[in-house]
């Protein structure tokens, strides 16, 4: 380093001043031109460049030369080459007199800098000739680190920032490494050996980083990166200094670089972390700053240091990384969306940090903001594309809930992002078996969406399917190998989905078909008229359907134009179309409609919408076989089933299947010889269900067999034979539908199997006559006329007597309600194929002239009514009971789809049948309710059997009531469409109308068991429950005045007479309370009701009598009180009286405070409705309390749910508040067992109210067998039984575990139950039971028995004669005033910890004998 000599004066030359020159150069002067200048001064740069620091005699005797060329002359020299020339001999001055420079002056200092600097700037174009000495000058001054000789300078800085300055503006591409690293010695050497950096000079380097000058010099931007990195330890002071007075102090004011911060820490972080180590902890200060935009400008660039590539950051600097991530719930959407956008980028970059990001994700996968729950999903979507290992199952998990979000663009990503996973890991392998098995769940999910009612998520998953799942541009034969093992691996629900979605393109194909063959008719009005309506049911299958509605008129008005374009459409949905055909059909369609060109084309799009769903891309005769070789080869063995993670009999009996599910959609795809030899093969394997399903292929595709293919017809004619006879109960059903539907001769084939089977039938071999009971029935219902008369004598001789009217095994005395399908006896199955077989027979004949459905109807209520034990012997075990119950109430519901039976059901049979949905079995509910929503959504019964699902708010499990909610809005919504959408239904409002299903739940609540004290506040509040479960989802819309309607219609009822016993006071009184309630809860929801009702409502004549003019009823049956109870759900109870010591005694309480037991609310309520309990919300409070405090774990779809909640009954719940009813919990380790409620020496219950009617030992001293069949409602109960919750069959009740009671303990807990049980007359009921008996014409009758009778059978008889005494014996009781205390439901705890449910059993006679 050169130094400043110490002698105050300038150094003098020898020789008095003169300037000794070298020799051959002559004096420079101003005298002489430029060029000469020039050639003197380049033999001065060599003579210096020669010499070197030891030459001391020439260094004495240049010095004058040297003190010379710093004169004006040269440094203000106009002439570019005598100043690069100086600047070179200045700078070997330099070198060669270090480290005492000859020029003292600071003045004279700064000046030659300066200018030596400005001469650096020639160093910008490499091509010019003086470049090498530009270059000499640059390295000169970097190896002698001439500029350090500045820092004694005052006004140093200036020099610097000005050589900073010029450097980073020469520097360019033609550089090479040399310039490079001068320029760096150059500039590091005065960062490094001085006291510090200044602001000015930081600035001139970190300038270089700004974005906008880093995209112009990029060279610039790697020589400040390079020396940033080269002097960091000394740099990094001054770095931080600058970013604390910007950041925390806010002096945006010291730098013109303040505005930049943010870039500059980003470019320094990614040039050395080390540079900012004092700066990162104040970028935490910022995070938690008031102002959003300056939290969102951190946020931003903390993504960046975070996210990027090998950055330690989080790591290294916790308190960081936990503070930015709690700017995941900053209250400023832009910073929690920037946070999100982040998560993707270190999720790739960073997967140690996935698990501190995943609970943060999770919030925000549930934010309010539509775009932060839509990033969220393409953030994890995203990783997992690049590496599924990125993102784990609780990533995964949000994506898959995000599938059902509220909103659109939500969803779709969420779909999308899947299907696209899917495609990759799970169709194409790139990452090996164990990453598909890791997201296998996908393709079951995605179906499952095919649930939802919106049309854009139908129309979205069919997209997926076929571009994701089974990609439609394969081969015939890969695609179908990947629908082959797709379908095998699916769940059962979304298998039941994928038949849905082919099922539905199915219906809409049909809709064009039709749409097609209307254009083919003469123009006219009613042609017109169902154009328009096909064109509407159309547009519903298309998304947006109003702006459908618009573009498909548009395209019927196109085809009709365009023949040609008819004739596309045609082949289009042609059962012979295969997959090429259509997509070349597609093709030339949207061509045609593709003119004139605009940039968006609604229209257009949404005619492609209507073609991809009809067109067949997967499945035509091609795909078919190649479907049926693939089963062979899982036949023979040979196929890849263990590779596809599969086995073989499960591919084949899935594969039957899906050849069963496409011979629906695509029959004549079948029709070949391969074909069918192959399904011939199926039919003959051990497997039941591939047998079935392949003869149910036959008889969908097989209309041509007998014509065509008579060799496949002689081999499959001897195999139905067999089926049918011996085969399995499906089997059985399927050939017999199978020869009726493919064989002319169908009369003579059906009489081949009818005719063996009816001399064959042995009641005392039950196992083999199941198979033959099916099979007769479906040919007594397919083939009426031939085999209705021999049908007769079977049911009257075989069916009802030898059959059902005799129990000849002992059932399994386990306590059970309910066990697996193949735990039932016998016997009890061929009695429901028998129930079912007489449900055939009629619905064949479809007339009642030989009254043979009278007595069926009685029969059936029998049943029911005798708790399914029809000879009541007692032999039959609880379980098979309940199987007998639910076919009972099944086949009533059965054959009131048929109009000639609905009108002979009279009203105690329907209420009979209704009261199954509350039958104390959780199975027979669950089943029951299943199949009347399904006969109701079909329209194929009558309305009044929707009041049925008012009765599930009795229902003690929350499943069932919510999946009941859910029939009732999809009933609703059904019929409301079906007005809208046909004309001529107003003709038949009474028969389609939702809202007059309110009589006949009146009616039907009027005569519900339970309500046996009208004026019982307990009792009201339950018929409000059941009312207002119905009421709610009736009144979500105010359409049409439909409230006013409901209040007209329950005030005309008040005018009339329950039909079903005008006479009997109570009976109306029961009417009219409910009526009452029904006003009180529309007066509470809504406003309009008292508004003028646009329509006069009707009611039905069979419940109710015609108004009376005479007759006016404006009597109110709601005392104060009961409106109150209604109102708050709370029922008041009377403080009780205590003495003195018993007051003083008495524990303290908190007032007014009472046990509550918090629920959650039920997933599956819709979001169609948002009305709430039309009382206050301590009704709600109390209601959740009551009813779900007690509910199990059961849950739907589940054949014997599991149940969740087990445990003793604390004292708080033994004594419960008032409410509803509370349904005791079951016992984990029985299935629906009935145990005994309280242990020896326990102390028994409040006794409750018991409903029914008295059992017939209830006169007689009980014994304890008796006893305890009382208390676990045994089968001399009749009518319905109290809901009891679901529990596992997979367990069975042990004898240990029921306590039975001693009979001093059952008459402490169960006094005389002779009061009356229900308010119906009973002496009415033996009078009209008397009479039917009587008026009975001959049914059942074989031909030649004139005057046999059902009803005289000795077991019938003998059953009808113990009903009447029973009923006669409960009267005379009463008479006698003979009524004791009821018996209360209660819990209790069973010797095992466990809880058991004690059945309350109806005992009730509603059927007329």
């Amino acid at each position: 380093m050169m130094e400043f000599p110490q002698q105050p004066q300038q150094q003098r030359p020898a020789g008095d001043g003169k300037i000794i020159y070298p020799l051959g150069v002559k004096e420079i002067t101003d005298k002489i031109s430029n060029d000469e200048v020039v050639k003197r001064l380049k033999l001065v740069v060599k003579t210096y460049m020669d010499m070197d620091q030891d030459s001391e005699e020439e260094k004495q005797q240049y010095l004058a030369l040297a003190l010379h060329l710093a004169s004006e002359f040269f440094l203000r020299n106009p002439n570019k080459d005598v100043r690069l020339l100086v600047a070179c001999c200045l700078a070997d001055i330099f070198r060669i007199y270090a480290p005492e420079a000859p020029y003292t002056s600071h003045d004279k200092l700064k000046e030659i800098f300066l200018f030596i600097t400005r001469q650096l700037k020639g160093l910008e174009d490499t091509k010019s000739p003086q470049f090498n000495r530009y270059f000499y000058l640059l390295e000169n001054l970097a190896w002698v680190k001439s500029y350090n000789i500045c820092f004694e300078l005052e006004d140093c800085n200036e020099i610097f920032i000005q050589l900073f300055k010029t450097l980073f503006s020469v520097i360019n591409n033609s550089h090479n490494q040399k310039v490079q690293m001068h320029m760096l010695d150059l500039m590091s050497s005065i960062i490094m050996e001085g006291d510090g950096v200044t602001q000015e000079l930081l600035d001139t380097i970190l300038i270089n980083l700004i974005p906008a000058h880093k995209n112009l010099n990029k060279q610039a931007y790697d020589l400040a990166k390079t020396l940033l990195k080269r002097t960091v330890q000394t740099i990094e002071t001054c770095i931080a200094s600058f970013f604390n007075q910007v950041l925390v102090m806010g002096k945006s004011s010291v730098s013109d670089l303040s505005e930049h911060v943010f870039d500059l820490i980003q470019e320094l972080f990614a040039i050395d972390p080390l540079l900012l180590v004092s700066v990162m902890p104040q970028l935490e200060f910022k995070l938690k700053s008031n102002d959003g935009e300056e939290r969102l400008a951190v946020v931003k660039l903390l993504a960046k240091l975070f996210g990027v590539k090998d950055s330690e950051l989080a790591t290294q600097n916790r308190p960081l990384w936990q503070c930015f991530l709690g700017r995941f719930n900053d209250i400023h959407v832009p910073v929690r969306l920037e946070c999100v956008k982040f998560a993707s980028h270190c999720l790739m970059n960073h997967p140690d940090l996935a698990m501190d990001l995943t609970e943060f994700l999770k919030v925000r996968s549930h934010d309010p903001e539509e775009a932060i729950r839509h990033d969220v999903i393409v953030t994890i979507i995203n990783a997992g594309k690049k590496d599924l290992n990125l993102v784990n199952d609780q990533l995964l998990g949000f994506v898959r809930e995000r599938m059902l979000d509220k909103r659109w663009r939500v969803r779709k990503e969420a779909m999308m992002g899947l299907a696209q996973l899917y495609k990759k890991y799970c169709l194409h392998h790139e990452a090996g078996k164990e990453t598909a098995l890791k997201i296998s769940w996908i393709k079951d999910k995605l179906l499952h969406i095919y649930y939802q009612n919106s049309i854009d998520d139908k129309l979205l998953v069919e997209k997926i399917f076929a571009q994701y799942m089974v990609p439609h541009s394969l081969e015939t034969e890969e695609k179908m190998k990947c629908l082959y093992y797709l379908y095998a691996c699916l769940d059962t629900n979304a298998v039941k989905a994928l038949n849905e979605m082919w099922k539905c393109q199915n219906v809409l194909r049909g809709l064009v078909r039709e749409l097609l063959d209307l254009h083919k008719l003469p123009t006219s009005e009613a042609n017109t008229t169902a154009m328009f309506g096909k064109l509407m049911t159309i547009a519903k299958n298309l998304p947006d359907p109003g702006k459908a509605q618009d573009f498909m008129k548009k395209f019927n008005q196109v085809l009709g134009e365009d023949e040609k374009l008819r004739l596309q459409l045609e082949q289009l949905i042609s059962p012979t179309c295969s997959c090429k055909q259509a997509e070349q059909c597609v093709r030339e369609i949207t061509r045609k409609l593709t003119f004139p060109k605009q940039p968006t084309n609604p229209f257009l799009e949404m005619v492609k919408f209507l073609l991809e769903r009809i067109a067949p891309v997967h499945i035509d005769s091609e795909a078919i076989s190649a479907l049926v070789k693939l089963l062979n080869k899982s036949i023979e063995g040979t196929a890849d089933d263990d590779d596809e993670g599969v086995t073989p009999d499960t591919a084949i009996r899935a594969g039957l299947e899906l050849l069963k599910v496409l011979s629906f959609t695509h029959p004549t795809a079948f029709h070949s010889a391969e074909t069918y030899e192959s399904l011939l093969q199926c039919l003959k394997m051990e497997d039941d269900k591939v047998a079935e399903a392949a003869i149910q292929i036959f008889r969908n595709t097989g209309q041509k067999i007998e014509t065509e293919l008579p060799q496949i017809r002689s081999t499959l004619i001897p195999i139905l034979h067999q089926k049918a006879k011996r085969g399995t109960p499906h089997q059985a059903k399927q050939a017999v539908h199978c020869i009726h539907a493919i064989f002319h001769n169908k009369e003579v084939q059906l009489a081949q199997i009818f005719e063996p089977l009816s001399r064959s039938l042995n009641a005392d071999v039950p196992e083999q006559l199941i198979t033959p009971l099916v099979s007769l029935g479906h040919i007594s219902m397919l083939a009426p006329d031939q085999f209705a008369s021999p049908m007769k004598s079977i049911v009257a001789n075989f069916i009802v007597k030898d059959l059902l009217m005799n129990d000849r095994s002992v059932g399994n005395k386990n306590g059970r309600l309910w066990t697996a399908d193949d735990e039932i006896s016998p016997e009890v199955l061929a009695k429901v194929q028998a129930i079912k077989l007489l449900v055939r027979w009629l619905l064949g004949m479809k007339n009642n002239l030989s009254k043979s459905a009278n007595s069926t109807l009685r029969l059936l209520s029998a049943m029911l009514v005798s708790e399914g034990d029809l000879t009541e012997q007692k032999k039959i075990s609880k379980s098979d009971m309940s199987r007998l119950r639910l076919a009972a109430g099944s086949a009533i519901m059965k054959l009131a789809q048929e109009p000639c039976y609905h009108d002979i059901i009279t009203p105690e049979q329907f209420q009979l049948c209704g009261l199954v949905i509350n039958d104390e079995c959780y199975q027979v509910r669950q089943i029951f309710a299943q199949k009347l929503h399904v006969a109701l959504v079909k329209l194929l019964l009558p309305l009044e059997y929707m009041a049925v699902f008012a009765l599930c708010a009795k229902d003690p499990v929350k499943e069932r009531r919510a999946h009941a909610r859910q029939c009732l809005l999809k009933n609703i919504s059904v019929r409301r469409e079906y007005i809208k959408q046909n004309p001529m239904a107003h003709e038949k409002l009474l028969s389609l109308l939702p809202e007059y299903v309110v009589p006949y739940m009146i009616h039907l609540l009027a005569h519900d068991p339970d309500l046996t004290k009208p004026q019982d506040l307990e009792q009201l509040r339950d018929v409000k429950e059941c009312l207002w479960f119905m009421l709610e989802v009736l009144m979500t819309k105010n359409e049409n005045n439909s409230h006013s309607f409901l209040r007209k219609m329950v005030e005309n009822i008040k005018q009339t007479k329950d039909a079903q016993a005008p006479d009997d006071p109570k009976a109306n009184e029961k009417l009219y309370i409910v009526c009452d309630v029904a006003l009180f809860v529309i007066a509470n929801k809504s406003t309009s009701c008292h508004l003028d009702s646009p329509k006069d409502p009707v009611l039905p004549c069979k419940f109710f009598t015609p108004p009376d003019k005479d007759f006016i009823n404006d009597k109110e049956y709601l005392s104060p009180e009961a409106k109150i109870v209604l109102q708050t759900g709370k029922i008041q109870q009377p403080p009780k009286q205590t003495g003195v010591l018993g007051a003083v005694n008495k524990p303290l309480t908190v007032t007014a405070r009472r046990p509550y037991i918090k629920t959650p609310t039920s997933d599956t309520v819709s979001n169609a409705s948002t009305n709430s309990q039309p009382s206050s919300p301590a009704t709600n409070k109390s209601r959740d309390m009551s009813s779900e405090a007690s509910e199990t774990g059961a849950r739907e779809n589940e054949e014997n749910p599991v149940i969740t909640k087990a445990g003793v009954v604390k004292k708080e719940e033994t004594a419960q508040p008032s409410g509803k009813k509370r349904a005791a919990p079951a016992s984990d380790g029985t299935e629906n067992s009935l145990s005994s409620n309280t242990s020896a020496g326990s102390q028994p219950p409040a006794n409750k109210p018991r409903r029914g009617r008295p059992p017939k030992n209830a006169a007689g001293i009980a014994t304890p067998e008796k006893d305890a069949g009382a208390t676990t409602g045994g089968g001399a109960g009749r009518g319905r039984k109290r809901a009891a919750p679901a529990q596992d069959p997979a367990t069975a009740a042990s004898a240990d575990s029921i306590n039975v009671k001693t009979p001093k303990q059952q008459k402490e807990t169960e006094p005389k139950r002779v009061a009356p049980q229900r308010q119906i007359d009973l002496q009415r009921s033996v009078r009209v039971a008397q009479r039917d008996q009587q008026a009975s014409r001959k049914t059942y009758g074989s031909e030649g028995e004139t005057e046999r009778e059902f009803e005289s059978s000795p077991e019938y008889v003998c059953s009808l004669t113990q009903l009447q005494e029973q009923q006669e014996e409960a009267i005379r009781k009463q008479s006698r005033g003979a009524a004791g205390p009821k018996q209360k439901e209660s819990t209790h705890a069973g010797e095992q910890g466990e809880l058991s449910v004690k059945r309350r059993c109806v005992k009730t006679r509603t059927v007329r004998q």
